[in-house]
């Protein structure tokens, strides 16, 4: 007998409270990483679907490859036709779109370099 009683029976008999001490660290890691990491991800794909949805002709897109265009067609639900010069027509999947710009939006450094201007005379 290589382990005496006394060693056998502390080992044994273990308090529950001091288990539930050892675990809280580990869930307040998980709560922390889902509010920190898991809760803004979730939401950030949600506005995704929900902007390439809202995808209609005339809308000015921006890929994810850095093409800029304005969509001609609509194709299916996975597909947009748009155009990035006179004549040139790109298909793209939706999921690929980072940003759309509306019709009327101009672009920010169009406004940013007016306002430059008027500022400077």
């Amino acid at each position: 007998m290589l382990i005496t009683p006394a060693f056998a029976q502390a080992a044994a008999g273990g308090d529950t409270n001091s288990m539930l001490m050892s675990l809280l660290p580990f869930a307040l890691i998980f709560v922390i990483m889902y509010f920190l990491i898991l809760r803004p991800q979730q939401k950030k794909v949600k506005e995704h679907a929900e902007l390439v949805k809202n995808i209609r002709r005339g809308d000015t897109v921006v890929t994810s490859g850095g093409l800029v265009g304005k969509v001609t067609k609509v194709v299916d639900d996975d597909q947009i036709e748009f155009e990035i010069s006179d004549g040139v027509r790109v298909r793209q999947m939706r999921q690929m779109i980072s940003g759309v710009r509306a019709k009327g939006e101009p672009a920010k450094e169009k406004a940013d370099t007016a306002k430059d201007e008027t500022s400077a005379s």
